[in-house]
Protein backbone atom coordinates (compact mmCIF):
# COMPACT_ATOMS: atom_id res chain seq x y z
CA UNK A 1 0.00 0.00 0.00
CA UNK A 2 2.92 2.56 1.00
CA UNK A 3 4.26 1.74 -2.58
CA UNK A 4 1.36 2.77 -4.14
CA UNK A 5 1.12 5.75 -2.57
CA UNK A 6 4.45 7.03 -3.17
CA UNK A 7 3.54 5.73 -7.29
CA UNK A 8 0.51 8.08 -7.34
CA UNK A 9 2.55 11.22 -5.49
CA UNK A 10 5.42 10.48 -7.78
CA UNK A 11 2.43 10.68 -10.73
CA UNK A 12 1.20 14.03 -9.50
CA UNK A 13 4.27 15.60 -9.05
CA UNK A 14 5.40 15.06 -12.39
CA UNK A 15 2.19 15.71 -13.75
CA UNK A 16 2.05 19.34 -11.94
CA UNK A 17 5.40 19.95 -12.21
CA UNK A 18 5.35 22.21 -15.00
CA UNK A 19 2.51 24.47 -13.20
CA UNK A 20 5.05 24.62 -10.01
CA UNK A 21 8.27 25.78 -12.41
CA UNK A 22 5.74 28.36 -13.77
CA UNK A 23 4.88 29.66 -10.18
CA UNK A 24 8.27 29.94 -9.36
CA UNK A 25 9.43 31.98 -11.91
CA UNK A 26 6.44 34.24 -11.00
CA UNK A 27 7.94 34.35 -7.43
CA UNK A 28 11.47 34.99 -9.01
CA UNK A 29 9.93 38.39 -9.88
CA UNK A 30 9.91 39.67 -7.48
CA UNK A 31 13.07 41.77 -6.15
CA UNK A 32 13.28 40.95 -2.69
CA UNK A 33 16.53 42.11 -1.82
CA UNK A 34 16.95 42.24 2.25
CA UNK A 35 19.73 44.49 1.93
CA UNK A 36 18.31 47.22 0.29
CA UNK A 37 14.80 46.59 1.62
CA UNK A 38 13.19 45.94 -2.20
CA UNK A 39 9.84 44.52 -2.21
CA UNK A 40 10.12 42.79 0.81
CA UNK A 41 6.07 42.82 1.80
CA UNK A 42 5.40 42.46 -1.41
CA UNK A 43 7.28 39.27 -1.45
CA UNK A 44 6.16 37.94 1.98
CA UNK A 45 1.98 38.52 0.78
CA UNK A 46 2.73 36.46 -2.24
CA UNK A 47 3.95 33.76 0.15
CA UNK A 48 1.06 34.10 2.16
CA UNK A 49 -1.15 33.69 -0.38
CA UNK A 50 1.06 30.66 -1.82
CA UNK A 51 0.19 29.05 1.78
CA UNK A 52 -3.44 29.71 1.81
CA UNK A 53 -3.80 28.28 -1.35
CA UNK A 54 -2.56 24.96 -0.44
CA UNK A 55 -4.69 25.23 2.99
CA UNK A 56 -2.27 26.35 5.25
CA UNK A 57 -3.20 28.70 8.30
CA UNK A 58 -1.07 31.34 7.39
CA UNK A 59 -0.17 35.14 8.90
CA UNK A 60 2.96 37.61 8.81
CA UNK A 61 4.78 38.31 12.16
CA UNK A 62 7.12 41.06 12.46
CA UNK A 63 10.08 40.72 13.45
CA UNK A 64 11.95 42.71 15.88
CA UNK A 65 13.30 45.62 14.34
CA UNK A 66 15.72 45.63 12.29
CA UNK A 67 13.89 43.15 10.72
CA UNK A 68 11.70 41.92 7.65
CA UNK A 69 8.27 40.05 8.38
CA UNK A 70 8.24 36.60 8.95
CA UNK A 71 5.73 33.97 7.44
CA UNK A 72 4.23 31.15 9.74
CA UNK A 73 1.93 28.67 8.60
CA UNK A 74 0.95 25.35 9.41
CA UNK A 75 -1.91 22.85 8.01
CA UNK A 76 -2.41 19.72 10.88
CA UNK A 77 -2.00 16.08 9.81
CA UNK A 78 -3.59 12.74 10.94
CA UNK A 79 -0.27 11.58 13.06
CA UNK A 80 0.60 13.48 15.91
CA UNK A 81 3.79 13.97 14.70
CA UNK A 82 5.17 17.53 12.92
CA UNK A 83 7.46 18.49 10.76
CA UNK A 84 9.17 22.47 10.27
CA UNK A 85 10.20 23.65 6.73
CA UNK A 86 12.60 27.00 6.91
CA UNK A 87 12.95 28.67 3.67
CA UNK A 88 13.37 32.66 2.94
CA UNK A 89 11.91 34.82 0.66
CA UNK A 90 15.13 37.35 0.65
CA UNK A 91 17.95 36.95 -2.07
CA UNK A 92 21.20 38.40 -2.02
CA UNK A 93 21.66 41.64 -4.51
CA UNK A 94 22.05 41.21 -8.20
CA UNK A 95 25.32 43.30 -8.64
CA UNK A 96 27.60 42.68 -10.65
CA UNK A 97 24.53 43.50 -13.16
CA UNK A 98 26.74 43.81 -16.40
CA UNK A 99 27.87 40.46 -15.66
CA UNK A 100 24.28 38.60 -16.00
CA UNK A 101 23.23 36.98 -19.65
CA UNK A 102 20.03 37.91 -18.79
CA UNK A 103 18.42 40.23 -16.31
CA UNK A 104 18.07 38.83 -13.07
CA UNK A 105 14.36 39.27 -12.11
CA UNK A 106 13.14 38.00 -15.48
CA UNK A 107 13.31 34.13 -15.16
CA UNK A 108 14.94 32.55 -18.53
CA UNK A 109 14.92 29.08 -19.22
CA UNK A 110 18.01 27.66 -21.42
CA UNK A 111 20.35 24.66 -21.20
CA UNK A 112 17.81 23.17 -19.05
CA UNK A 113 18.20 25.34 -16.46
CA UNK A 114 15.91 28.36 -15.19
CA UNK A 115 17.93 31.60 -14.27
CA UNK A 116 17.35 34.31 -12.18
CA UNK A 117 18.13 35.64 -8.74
CA UNK A 118 17.33 33.64 -5.43
CA UNK A 119 16.03 31.17 -7.65
CA UNK A 120 18.63 28.58 -6.20
CA UNK A 121 18.79 30.51 -2.82
CA UNK A 122 15.91 29.82 -2.09
CA UNK A 123 13.07 30.37 -3.60
CA UNK A 124 13.05 26.76 -5.53
CA UNK A 125 13.04 24.95 -2.36
CA UNK A 126 10.01 26.43 -1.16
CA UNK A 127 7.67 25.66 -4.47
CA UNK A 128 9.18 22.72 -4.35
CA UNK A 129 8.01 21.51 -0.74
CA UNK A 130 4.65 23.24 -1.59
CA UNK A 131 4.11 21.07 -4.68
CA UNK A 132 5.48 18.05 -2.14
CA UNK A 133 2.39 18.91 0.19
CA UNK A 134 0.01 19.12 -2.37
CA UNK A 135 0.97 16.31 -3.95
CA UNK A 136 0.40 14.41 -0.60
CA UNK A 137 -2.97 16.22 -0.09
CA UNK A 138 -3.81 14.94 -3.74
CA UNK A 139 -3.38 11.33 -3.19
CA UNK A 140 -3.83 11.13 0.72
CA UNK A 141 -6.78 13.88 1.63
CA UNK A 142 -5.13 14.65 4.49
CA UNK A 143 -1.63 15.40 5.33
CA UNK A 144 -0.38 12.20 7.90
CA UNK A 145 1.54 14.58 10.40
CA UNK A 146 1.36 18.38 10.83
CA UNK A 147 3.44 20.24 8.42
CA UNK A 148 4.74 24.07 9.87
CA UNK A 149 6.62 26.72 7.87
CA UNK A 150 8.96 29.69 9.02
CA UNK A 151 9.88 31.85 5.92
CA UNK A 152 11.82 34.73 6.65
CA UNK A 153 13.42 37.77 4.46
CA UNK A 154 16.48 38.50 6.18
CA UNK A 155 18.59 35.10 5.71
CA UNK A 156 20.36 37.06 3.20
CA UNK A 157 21.84 39.72 6.02
CA UNK A 158 22.70 37.72 8.30
CA UNK A 159 18.99 37.29 10.07
CA UNK A 160 19.01 39.86 12.58
CA UNK A 161 17.15 39.19 15.63
CA UNK A 162 16.11 35.78 14.31
CA UNK A 163 17.26 34.24 17.80
CA UNK A 164 14.46 36.72 19.62
CA UNK A 165 11.84 35.77 17.05
CA UNK A 166 12.27 32.36 17.34
CA UNK A 167 13.00 32.25 20.99
CA UNK A 168 9.07 34.29 20.90
CA UNK A 169 7.77 31.67 19.11
CA UNK A 170 9.07 28.83 20.47
CA UNK A 171 5.81 27.06 20.83
CA UNK A 172 4.94 27.28 17.59
CA UNK A 173 8.29 25.76 16.17
CA UNK A 174 8.43 23.14 18.38
CA UNK A 175 8.49 19.88 15.97
CA UNK A 176 9.51 16.05 15.60
CA UNK A 177 12.09 17.44 13.01
CA UNK A 178 13.04 20.00 10.16
CA UNK A 179 14.28 20.76 6.93
CA UNK A 180 16.42 23.86 6.34
CA UNK A 181 16.63 26.11 3.20
CA UNK A 182 18.11 24.36 1.32
CA UNK A 183 19.92 20.84 -0.16
CA UNK A 184 21.99 19.92 -2.25
CA UNK A 185 22.85 17.72 -5.91
CA UNK A 186 25.79 16.75 -6.52
CA UNK A 187 27.96 16.73 -10.04
CA UNK A 188 27.22 13.33 -10.55
CA UNK A 189 23.13 13.88 -9.41
CA UNK A 190 23.68 11.80 -6.15
CA UNK A 191 21.78 13.95 -3.26
CA UNK A 192 24.12 15.33 -0.43
CA UNK A 193 22.57 15.97 2.93
CA UNK A 194 23.55 18.18 5.39
CA UNK A 195 23.45 17.91 9.26
CA UNK A 196 24.42 21.87 10.17
CA UNK A 197 26.30 24.61 9.08
CA UNK A 198 29.18 27.12 10.43
CA UNK A 199 28.45 29.57 12.34
CA UNK A 200 29.47 33.42 10.98
CA UNK A 201 30.44 36.55 12.71
CA UNK A 202 30.59 39.54 10.02
CA UNK A 203 32.14 42.55 10.40
CA UNK A 204 33.45 46.21 8.55
CA UNK A 205 36.23 48.22 9.39
CA UNK A 206 36.67 51.39 8.74
CA UNK A 207 39.28 54.33 9.78
CA UNK A 208 39.91 57.54 8.97
CA UNK A 209 43.22 59.65 9.25
CA UNK A 210 42.51 62.84 8.67
CA UNK A 211 39.58 65.69 8.00
CA UNK A 212 39.78 65.20 4.22
CA UNK A 213 41.68 63.32 1.64
CA UNK A 214 44.79 65.25 0.41
CA UNK A 215 47.18 65.75 -2.70
CA UNK A 216 49.64 62.50 -2.72
CA UNK A 217 52.41 64.59 -2.82
CA UNK A 218 51.92 64.77 0.76
CA UNK A 219 52.26 61.10 1.32
CA UNK A 220 55.90 61.67 3.21
CA UNK A 221 53.44 63.55 6.04
CA UNK A 222 50.12 62.52 5.99
CA UNK A 223 48.73 59.18 7.21
CA UNK A 224 47.05 56.95 4.55
CA UNK A 225 44.13 55.52 5.55
CA UNK A 226 44.25 52.92 2.52
CA UNK A 227 47.43 51.68 3.87
CA UNK A 228 46.77 51.85 8.01
CA UNK A 229 44.01 50.00 6.85
CA UNK A 230 45.60 47.13 4.67
CA UNK A 231 48.31 46.96 7.42
CA UNK A 232 46.02 45.94 9.93
CA UNK A 233 44.16 43.26 7.14
CA UNK A 234 47.50 41.47 7.22
CA UNK A 235 47.80 40.89 11.06
CA UNK A 236 44.41 38.44 10.67
CA UNK A 237 45.58 36.12 8.14
CA UNK A 238 49.00 34.58 7.25
CA UNK A 239 49.71 33.70 3.15
CA UNK A 240 49.24 30.23 4.38
CA UNK A 241 45.91 30.80 5.63
CA UNK A 242 46.27 30.40 8.76
CA UNK A 243 44.13 32.48 11.09
CA UNK A 244 46.68 34.74 13.23
CA UNK A 245 43.96 36.39 15.79
CA UNK A 246 45.23 35.01 19.33
CA UNK A 247 43.27 32.24 20.27
CA UNK A 248 41.11 31.72 17.20
CA UNK A 249 41.52 28.41 17.05
CA UNK A 250 41.21 27.34 21.19
CA UNK A 251 37.52 26.15 21.07
CA UNK A 252 37.49 24.88 17.82
CA UNK A 253 36.31 20.72 18.05
CA UNK A 254 38.39 18.43 16.26
CA UNK A 255 36.33 15.92 13.87
CA UNK A 256 35.00 12.91 15.42
CA UNK A 257 35.63 9.25 13.53
CA UNK A 258 32.11 8.96 12.96
CA UNK A 259 32.33 12.80 11.67
CA UNK A 260 35.39 11.47 9.38
CA UNK A 261 33.70 8.83 7.74
CA UNK A 262 31.22 10.77 6.34
CA UNK A 263 33.62 12.79 4.58
CA UNK A 264 35.49 9.83 3.48
CA UNK A 265 32.51 7.81 1.97
CA UNK A 266 31.77 11.44 -0.19
CA UNK A 267 32.99 11.82 -3.90
CA UNK A 268 36.23 14.06 -4.36
CA UNK A 269 34.12 16.95 -6.35
CA UNK A 270 37.42 19.28 -6.48
CA UNK A 271 38.45 18.71 -10.11
CA UNK A 272 34.80 19.59 -11.49
CA UNK A 273 34.96 22.81 -8.61
CA UNK A 274 38.47 23.82 -9.82
CA UNK A 275 37.00 23.16 -13.99
CA UNK A 276 33.97 25.27 -12.94
CA UNK A 277 35.87 28.50 -11.22
CA UNK A 278 38.88 27.80 -13.35
CA UNK A 279 41.54 27.49 -11.22
CA UNK A 280 44.68 25.31 -11.72
CA UNK A 281 44.61 24.37 -7.93
CA UNK A 282 42.87 25.34 -4.52
CA UNK A 283 44.80 26.98 -1.36
CA UNK A 284 47.42 25.09 -0.57
CA UNK A 285 46.84 21.85 -3.51
CA UNK A 286 44.32 20.41 -1.14
CA UNK A 287 42.85 17.95 -2.92
CA UNK A 288 40.74 14.87 -2.16
CA UNK A 289 39.79 14.29 1.47
CA UNK A 290 41.68 17.33 2.94
CA UNK A 291 39.59 19.44 0.84
CA UNK A 292 36.27 17.81 2.07
CA UNK A 293 37.75 18.17 5.68
CA UNK A 294 38.64 22.04 5.24
CA UNK A 295 35.98 23.34 3.85
CA UNK A 296 33.68 21.69 6.04
CA UNK A 297 35.48 21.59 9.53
CA UNK A 298 37.96 24.65 8.66
CA UNK A 299 36.98 28.73 10.25
CA UNK A 300 37.53 31.25 7.64
CA UNK A 301 38.64 34.76 7.35
CA UNK A 302 37.62 36.10 4.25
CA UNK A 303 37.72 39.90 2.90
CA UNK A 304 34.51 40.52 1.25
CA UNK A 305 34.96 44.03 -0.27
CA UNK A 306 37.62 47.09 0.25
CA UNK A 307 36.54 50.72 -0.46
CA UNK A 308 38.99 53.83 -0.28
CA UNK A 309 40.30 56.32 -2.29
CA UNK A 310 39.54 56.96 -6.09
CA UNK A 311 38.04 54.28 -7.99
CA UNK A 312 36.83 55.56 -11.29
CA UNK A 313 38.70 55.72 -14.62
CA UNK A 314 41.90 57.15 -15.28
CA UNK A 315 44.05 58.99 -12.50
CA UNK A 316 43.54 60.90 -9.58
CA UNK A 317 46.35 61.30 -7.52
CA UNK A 318 44.90 61.50 -4.37
CA UNK A 319 45.61 60.34 -0.44
CA UNK A 320 42.75 58.85 1.14
CA UNK A 321 41.57 59.99 4.53
CA UNK A 322 38.94 57.18 4.88
CA UNK A 323 39.07 53.76 4.25
CA UNK A 324 36.69 50.11 4.66
CA UNK A 325 36.59 46.61 4.55
CA UNK A 326 33.82 44.21 4.81
CA UNK A 327 34.91 40.94 6.61
CA UNK A 328 33.16 37.43 7.28
CA UNK A 329 34.46 34.92 9.68
CA UNK A 330 32.69 31.59 9.53
CA UNK A 331 32.78 29.48 12.52
CA UNK A 332 32.77 26.01 13.70
CA UNK A 333 31.70 24.10 16.74
CA UNK A 334 32.68 25.56 19.34
CA UNK A 335 33.28 29.06 18.44
CA UNK A 336 31.28 31.93 19.68
CA UNK A 337 30.63 34.50 17.26
CA UNK A 338 30.54 37.01 20.70
CA UNK A 339 33.93 35.34 21.97
CA UNK A 340 35.60 35.70 18.70
CA UNK A 341 34.44 39.36 18.23
CA UNK A 342 36.18 40.11 21.40
CA UNK A 343 39.71 38.54 20.20
CA UNK A 344 39.35 40.25 16.82
CA UNK A 345 38.98 43.82 19.03
CA UNK A 346 41.60 42.69 21.25
CA UNK A 347 44.08 41.88 18.37
CA UNK A 348 43.52 44.87 16.90
CA UNK A 349 44.33 47.19 19.57
CA UNK A 350 47.40 45.13 20.83
CA UNK A 351 48.71 45.30 17.27
CA UNK A 352 48.76 48.91 17.65
CA UNK A 353 45.36 49.38 15.82
CA UNK A 354 43.34 50.71 17.89
CA UNK A 355 42.17 53.35 15.17
CA UNK A 356 40.27 51.13 13.29
CA UNK A 357 36.58 50.71 14.26
CA UNK A 358 35.00 47.62 14.34
CA UNK A 359 31.48 47.13 13.52
CA UNK A 360 29.19 43.85 13.41
CA UNK A 361 27.14 43.52 10.53
CA UNK A 362 25.91 39.71 11.46
CA UNK A 363 26.50 36.81 14.01
CA UNK A 364 24.84 33.56 14.01
CA UNK A 365 26.92 30.04 16.16
CA UNK A 366 27.45 26.79 14.11
CA UNK A 367 24.89 24.06 14.32
CA UNK A 368 24.58 20.62 13.72
CA UNK A 369 22.37 17.80 14.20
CA UNK A 370 23.86 13.89 15.48
CA UNK A 371 23.73 12.08 12.51
CA UNK A 372 22.82 8.88 14.40
CA UNK A 373 19.04 10.70 15.17
CA UNK A 374 16.26 8.23 13.53
CA UNK A 375 15.44 11.47 11.00
CA UNK A 376 18.38 11.56 9.68
CA UNK A 377 18.03 7.49 8.70
CA UNK A 378 14.94 8.57 7.25
CA UNK A 379 16.30 11.29 5.07
CA UNK A 380 19.06 9.28 4.03
CA UNK A 381 16.47 6.19 3.42
CA UNK A 382 14.16 8.22 1.43
CA UNK A 383 16.96 9.62 -0.76
CA UNK A 384 18.02 6.29 -1.08
CA UNK A 385 14.51 4.89 -2.99
CA UNK A 386 14.10 7.96 -4.77
CA UNK A 387 17.48 9.04 -6.61
CA UNK A 388 18.07 4.86 -6.43
CA UNK A 389 21.45 5.34 -5.47
CA UNK A 390 23.38 6.13 -1.95
CA UNK A 391 23.12 9.55 -0.70
CA UNK A 392 26.30 11.46 0.49
CA UNK A 393 25.72 12.96 4.21
CA UNK A 394 28.39 16.11 5.34
CA UNK A 395 28.55 17.25 9.53
CA UNK A 396 27.51 20.50 8.10
CA UNK A 397 27.79 22.72 4.74
CA UNK A 398 30.53 24.87 4.10
CA UNK A 399 27.79 28.16 4.68
CA UNK A 400 25.61 29.07 7.16
CA UNK A 401 21.99 29.18 8.13
CA UNK A 402 20.50 30.51 11.43
CA UNK A 403 20.33 27.04 12.92
CA UNK A 404 21.36 27.54 15.54
CA UNK A 405 18.64 29.35 17.06
CA UNK A 406 15.79 27.22 14.99
CA UNK A 407 17.48 24.04 16.28
CA UNK A 408 17.10 25.89 20.21
CA UNK A 409 13.21 26.63 19.32
CA UNK A 410 12.15 23.78 17.52
CA UNK A 411 13.81 21.16 19.38
CA UNK A 412 14.37 19.05 17.16
CA UNK A 413 17.11 17.44 14.85
CA UNK A 414 17.46 19.67 11.33
CA UNK A 415 18.66 18.48 7.84
CA UNK A 416 18.79 19.42 4.28
CA UNK A 417 17.03 18.15 1.22
CA UNK A 418 16.95 20.28 -2.10
CA UNK A 419 18.07 20.56 -5.48
CA UNK A 420 21.08 23.52 -4.97
CA UNK A 421 23.89 21.79 -7.65
CA UNK A 422 27.64 22.91 -8.10
CA UNK A 423 27.12 25.53 -10.74
CA UNK A 424 23.71 27.30 -9.20
CA UNK A 425 26.16 30.29 -9.02
CA UNK A 426 24.13 31.51 -6.04
CA UNK A 427 25.11 34.79 -4.39
CA UNK A 428 26.42 35.30 -8.03
CA UNK A 429 25.40 36.47 -11.79
CA UNK A 430 23.39 34.03 -13.50
CA UNK A 431 21.94 32.11 -10.22
CA UNK A 432 20.03 29.08 -11.57
CA UNK A 433 18.46 25.34 -11.41
CA UNK A 434 18.62 22.52 -13.04
CA UNK A 435 14.72 21.81 -14.16
CA UNK A 436 15.55 17.73 -14.03
CA UNK A 437 16.53 18.04 -10.65
CA UNK A 438 13.09 19.53 -9.55
CA UNK A 439 10.74 16.22 -9.65
CA UNK A 440 13.27 14.12 -7.87
CA UNK A 441 13.65 16.70 -5.17
CA UNK A 442 10.13 17.41 -4.86
CA UNK A 443 9.30 13.49 -4.91
CA UNK A 444 12.52 13.40 -1.71
CA UNK A 445 10.55 15.99 0.50
CA UNK A 446 7.10 13.94 -0.37
CA UNK A 447 8.70 10.96 0.95
CA UNK A 448 10.10 12.26 3.76
CA UNK A 449 6.34 13.76 4.84
CA UNK A 450 4.87 10.22 4.23
CA UNK A 451 7.98 8.73 5.91
CA UNK A 452 7.77 11.09 9.20
CA UNK A 453 4.07 9.82 10.01
CA UNK A 454 5.19 6.21 10.58
CA UNK A 455 8.44 6.60 12.50
CA UNK A 456 7.85 5.12 15.66
CA UNK A 457 4.94 2.97 14.32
Amino acid sequence: MASLVEDRVASYIEEHAEEALAELERYCRFESVAAQGRQIEETAAYVLDLLRDAGFEAHIEPKPAPGHPVVLAERRGSSPRSILFYNHYDVQPEDPLELWTSPPFEPRRADGKIYARGVSDNKVHLISRLLAVRAVLAVEGELPCTVKWLVEGDEEIGSPRFAEFAEQHRDFLRSDAALSEGGYVGWDGTPQISLGVKGLLSVELRVRTAARDAHSSMATVVPNAAWRLVWALATIKAPDERILIPGWYDEVVPPTEAQKQLLLAQPSEAEQTLKSLELKEFLGGVRGYEYRERTTFAPTATINGLTSGYQGPGNKTVLPAVASAKLDFRLVPNQDPERQLARLREHLQRSGFDDIQVEVTGAEHPARTDPEEPFVELVRRTARVVYGREPYVSPNMAGTQPLYPLQQACQAPIASAGLGHPDARAHAPDENIRIADFVPATRHVAAIILGLAAMGD
